[in-house]
């Protein structure tokens, strides 16, 4: 889901300049003065996705694959500057997995290139854990055409973001994650401030430490990944960086709460024919059951892999299956212990 303000629709005004690639900053080109732009671009200076690196100056007159090569060196360190946050992002994961156990949801809130990664974050929740749509939600500035076409004024607006999330009736059980590279995006910031004024859970991606954003979210994650190849295109690593972290908190904390049976996407919605083999390929992993006694257990649960699983391995029928599971919270292995104990 994406935010229902479409990027054709005016907006409130812009409430402070942004630090994302490609911004216009605080007011219209046409009108904007040279003292203005002139404190803008001294606030981007102090941003290290911002930063220069006069070493790379000379990349346009690279071979290809000495670019490429350039490239690959700069995103191999991401995965370690995400390291570096690791016991930050758990204690993130775990307060957004007991809000949602409790029917909270999940929200991430973002523009551009950090929106976009949210909404892709959310929508593959369903075919992958069997979630509700409304359980995962991605909201991007600009409303859903801002997925395909750059709307850059609709990042700078904080009253969009309480307006999208005020949409989605805001309850104290949800998780709202504010996505933003540079820390500083004024509808990212405000997703989280609204947020926290409801009572939900609040998280703050960046790349920059020190953010407007980490400062106020309860959960502060900056991931520093350092300047990048162009400057300021943190598309790159810092989407990058973003990207493995919303997998982390999306995926981790869908384990938690019972989507998973060991490493098999138990809950997994076979909406499809490749989706449908990978089912029985599931259930055949974990019971090592033949492929008769598969269709057979998949035919008495209407096709349900958790619960064709539990009937296999715990030996009940499809309705008592149905049963155990909702007694043991979609958790399957607690439903198969209580079977095995009965």
């Amino acid at each position: 889901m994406t935010s229902t303000t479409d990027a054709n629709t005016d907006t409130p005004g812009p409430t402070s300049p942004t630090g994302s690639t490609g911004s216009t900053g605080p007011t219209d080109s046409n009108t904007g003065s040279s003292e203005t732009y002139g404190e803008l671009r001294a606030q981007l200076a102090t941003l290290t996705t911002e930063a220069f690196r006069p070493e790379l100056a000379e990349i346009d007159r690279q071979s290809t694959g000495e670019i490429a090569r350039i490239m690959n060196g700069e995103d191999a360190t991401v995965p370690a500057a995400v390291a570096e946050r690791l016991p930050q992002i758990a204690a993130a994961i775990d307060a957004t997995a007991e809000r949602m156990a409790r029917g909270g949801r999940l929200i991430y809130a973002g523009a551009g290139t950090a929106g976009r990664l949210g909404v892709l974050d959310a929508s593959e929740c369903p075919p992958t854990f069997n979630t509700d749509p409304s359980e995962v939600i991605g909201l991007i500035a600009g409303g859903p055409s801002a997925m395909v076409t750059a709307v850059e004024g609709a990042e700078d607006s904080k009253e969009l973001a309480a307006a999208d999330l005020d949409g989605l009736e805001l309850s104290a059980d949800d998780t709202v994650v504010g996505i933003s590279a540079s820390g500083r995006t004024p509808y990212a910031i405000g997703a989280v401030e609204h947020a926290r004024e409801r009572g939900a859970l609040t998280i703050g991606l960046s790349c920059n430490a020190g953010s407007a954003l980490g400062a106020a979210a309860e959960h502060g994650l900056e991931v520093v990944v350092g300047p990048e190849l162009l400057t300021g295109s943190t598309r790159l690593k810092a989407g990058t960086a973003q990207k493995l972290v919303l997998n982390m908190i999306s995926t981790i904390t869908m384990i938690r709460l019972g989507k998973t049976y060991g490493n098999l996407m138990v809950d997994v919605r076979a909406s499809n024919e490749k989706l449908r083999a990978r089912s029985r390929h599931i259930v055949s992993l974990a019971t090592g059951a033949s492929d008769a006694e598969i269709e057979a257990a998949l035919a008495a649960t209407d096709g349900e892999v958790k619960n064709a699983i539990l009937v296999i391995l715990g030996q009940v029928d499809g309705p008592t299956a149905a049963v155990r599971l909702t007694e043991a919270d979609g958790h399957l292995r607690a439903a198969l212990a209580a079977v095995r104990t009965t």
